[in-house]
């Protein structure tokens, strides 16, 4: 099977803490699960630990830790060829740049708005867009 390349918006990552049995935790933990394989750059790492450790989000020290780990040791980092001033948000081009130096298949985010539908040959898609495509792959 072919191996999926994804990226993971912010958002993904901050509702898959806040909500143990909610999709988006589905998505991560599938994102970081054979065929599938996860890219994350320097930058979108440090959003990632920035935005959980928001104290508004009131997310545990020790699982954002752990949830970071995971990412740490399952993700493959990359780095960016260039900036792009693509996105409507300027701070989402971060991860169309992540995207971009992984040749992602998919950036799966909860804001499809601030995206382009595709970039290149990566489609922004939805948690539950994920899901469907990914679903059959699991099911004997």
């Amino acid at each position: 099977m072919i191996p999926l390349r994804l990226v993971i918006d912010t958002n993904i990552l901050v509702s898959a803490a806040l909500k143990p049995d909610g999709l988006q935790r589905t998505v991560l933990l599938l994102a970081m699960t054979k065929p599938a394989r996860l890219y994350v750059t320097e930058t979108v790492l440090a959003e990632y630990r920035e935005v959980l450790a928001r104290p508004e989000l009131q997310i545990r020290r020790g699982l954002r830790q752990q949830l970071l780990q995971l990412i740490k040791n399952h993700a493959q980092l990359v780095t960016p060829a260039r900036a792009l001033q693509v996105a409507k948000d300027p701070d989402d081009n971060k991860f169309l740049e992540c995207a971009d130096a992984a040749r992602a298949d998919y950036l799966v985010t909860g804001n499809q708005r601030h995206f382009p539908k595709f970039w290149k040959n990566t489609k922004i898609i939805t948690p539950r867009e994920f899901i469907g495509i990914v679903a059959p792959h699991f099911i004997p």
